[in-house]
């Protein structure tokens, strides 16, 4: 009865224009509500205006109500996906008018879950993988982002064009290449249905974070050429230090006049004591399994600093004055040193021995 009440009051109105009256407010406007939760609206159009008002919905319907132009919808458990009501009511002058209430059910995924990066073992530098996270029993998936993390990134966004309104399984998947400083780094996947800007901002659920191992050649931390000063009166420190996986090892080409002197050193450091430092290029290569590089040091003498020249030089010049005045005092006649060399007194000649 209520189907056909409506259907003849549609077909008393057809062909005839839409009366400005014939406007109803909805409170809320517009619904999003989790699946299987409860919701309710209400409806009002104009007391003079109306003459009844109904509810036609999927759960909860309620029958043209005569003498009423307010009329609140209860639904108590929302179970039908594709659930539009409408609230219809008649004006006086036998016009028949409707609203449709937009209604949002939703459902959070089961479960989001991200595939192992690379199953076959670590990753290697340079290669393109493919990232793959799973989306469960979601729902609108039409509203659905999935954001890929990589350490404290957002490295990929993805949204999905799909009509359903029930709950689907989605998938995110995209192309990714391994770079050597992501070895180590956690990386993960998270969902979130998006109702921004009007509607709830519900939880993000995240997938397990996976760490990636990265294969990749020696990277050094500093240029691979350098040109440093002989320092004066301390050691030097040759830095070759390099970051690879695996760890590098180390090799090292020294300047003749020491390659016999050091043997053996491997390490990524090279010390070098005031009397092994000689001006030459010293070379260090630093290998593992996926490459090598090599760096390069050429030690220079110091330019020599004018002003301690200076004073060297002044130095001996003081030395040869004061050698010269000494001759003079302690040098006799006859051309030996003597320091009793005879002294004057005001003038008169004394002897230097006793008196």
């Amino acid at each position: 009865m209520k189907w056909l009440f409506i259907l003849s009051g549609l077909i008393a109105c057809a062909g005839k224009p839409v009366s400005a009256n014939c406007q109803a407010e909805l409170s809320p406007p517009q619904v999003v509500v989790k699946y299987r939760d409860t919701f309710s609206v209400n409806c009002s159009s104009s007391p003079e205006l109306t003459e009844g008002m109904g509810w036609e919905s999927s759960q909860g319907g309620i029958a043209l109500t005569a003498g009423i132009s307010f009329l609140t919808l209860e639904t108590d458990s929302v179970t039908d996906w594709t659930i539009a009501p409408m609230c219809f009511f008649n004006l006086h002058n036998g016009t028949q008018c409707s609203e449709k209430l937009p209604v949002t059910v939703y459902k959070m995924p089961d479960s989001v879950y991200m595939h192992e990066p690379s199953p076959l073992g670590p990753m290697v530098e340079g290669t393109v993988y493919q990232l793959r996270c799973d989306i469960a029993n979601v729902a609108p998936a039409k509203i659905l982002s999935v954001y890929w993390h990589k350490g404290n990134k957002i490295i990929n966004t993805q949204t999905f064009n799909e009509p359903s309104l029930s709950p689907v399984n989605k998938s995110s998947t995209f192309d990714w290449i391994a770079q050597g400083d992501d070895n180590g780094t956690q990386i993960w996947c998270e969902a979130r249905l998006n109702f921004w800007p009007t509607g709830p901002k519900l939880p993000m659920m995240q997938s397990e974070s996976h760490e990636l191992i990265v294969l990749y050649p020696p990277k050094f931390h500093t240029p691979s050429n350098e040109t440093q000063e002989i320092p004066a009166g301390i050691e030097m420190i040759l830095n070759c230090t390099a970051k690879g996986n695996p760890m590098a090892v180390y090799s090292w080409k020294l300047p003749e006049a020491i390659q016999e002197k050091i043997k053996n050193h491997n390490g990524n450091q090279l010390i070098l004591p005031q009397y092994l430092q000689f001006p030459g290029t010293y070379t260090c290569t630093a290998s593992n399994e996926r490459g090598s590089q090599t760096k390069y040091f050429t030690l220079i003498q110091a330019p020599r600093d004018r002003t301690t020249f200076a004073a060297i030089v002044g130095g001996f010049t003081f030395l040869a004055a004061l050698l010269i005045v000494a001759g003079l005092i302690f040098v006799t006649s006859d051309g030996m040193f003597s320091l009793n060399k005879g002294s004057y007194l005001r003038g008169q000649p004394t002897s230097s021995g006793p008196v």
